[in-house]
């Protein structure tokens, strides 16, 4: 599953979406968000949502069959809406996540809080369409609508003590009800070292099939880190801080012998639970072979220099 950088001009007729079914996606995706959103006919999607008749593909496109709507909205892990993989989509009508803000705090020359359309309005938003492997062993293909996590980092002037960049979920019980049980120490917190951050693969998604993020999908913004397990790519997010140390994770605080802070998809590092050298694509079905997992999820290229002379078997 190499990744393929392509030109416009490469891409066959045969590789493109047909319109009847891009629009029924559209459709659907607006059902969706008129439904867990906001119930009732004077439901309307934010103004910043209506700039995406036509989104601009980015260079980064994984060469595979992309997963069905239907399946990326109904299998997600978002333990804020339940604990099953089916809970999320069950429970998404629970969570509206309008008015939304976003604090950048730290170690940054221009910190600030700001509302959600002002946050995303200086980037030009893309399709990113990149592989999500989870470290349960099942794995997507997801077509994200977002922008460049490094762009969006630089405005923020960090300064020379800036060595990670820690993300917050929302914490709100009675929005997230999930919240209530304490399944996880809320609320969840994920990290990237700095470098990784401004890497050119990282994104803020606000979308997937060219419309809004359906709630169990992380509304109204969540990372992309799509050489990493799944769990880092934290959803809902409230809060970006600039810090000088390692920042303490979710996962890797409750567990620490499972999930390293780094988890980079790595075939040859397995799960002390399971094995991480193949995976099952959701929406395929289960007589098929499993896929072989790769280094990074097939983006070595574009970041394994980031760990250039690092142990990950012990930094995993």
């Amino acid at each position: 599953m190499p990744l393929i950088i392509k030109k416009t001009s490469d891409i066959k007729s045969s590789e493109i979406t047909p319109k009847s079914v891009y629009l029924d996606r559209r459709r659907f995706m607006k059902q969706v968000f008129a439904s867990s959103l906001l119930v009732g006919a004077d439901a309307m999607l934010p103004a910043w949502a209506k700039r995406w008749p036509d989104l601009p593909q980015s260079a980064f496109k994984a060469d595979d069959k992309l997963t069905s709507l239907e399946d990326i909205t109904s299998y997600n892990n978002f333990y804020e809406l339940g604990t099953s993989k089916t809970d999320p989509a069950k429970n998404a009508s629970l969570f509206n996540p309008n008015p939304w803000s976003i604090a950048v705090e730290g170690e940054c020359n221009k910190p600030g809080v700001f509302n959600l359309e002002d946050f995303i309005k200086p980037y030009a938003l893309q399709e990113y369409i990149y592989r999500l492997r989870c470290v349960e062993g099942w794995s997507m293909v997801v077509p994200w609508v977002g922008f460049s996590l490094a762009d969006m980092l630089k405005k923020f002037e960090p300064n020379s003590k800036a060595k990670y960049v820690e993300f917050t979920t929302l914490l709100d019980k009675s929005r997230l009800p999930g919240q209530s049980r304490r399944v996880l120490n809320w609320p969840y917190v994920e990290g990237l070292r700095i470098d990784e951050a401004m890497n050119p693969l990282p994104i803020m998604a606000v979308g997937l099939y060219g419309d809004v993020l359906p709630n169990q999908n992380g509304a109204p913004i969540r990372l992309v880190v799509p050489w990493k397990y799944g769990f880092k790519s934290i959803k809902s997010i409230v809060k970006i801080r600039f810090v000088e140390t390692m920042p303490n994770t979710t996962w890797n605080e409750l567990a620490p012998k499972e999930y390293g802070f780094y988890s980079n998809v790595n075939p040859e590092v397995d799960h002390p639970r399971w094995s991480q050298s193949t995976e099952r694509r959701i929406g395929e079905p289960f007589w098929k072979p499993k896929i072989k997992t790769e280094m990074f999820n097939g983006y070595g290229e574009q970041v394994a220099q980031l760990y250039t002379g690092m142990d990950l078997r012990k930094y995993f």
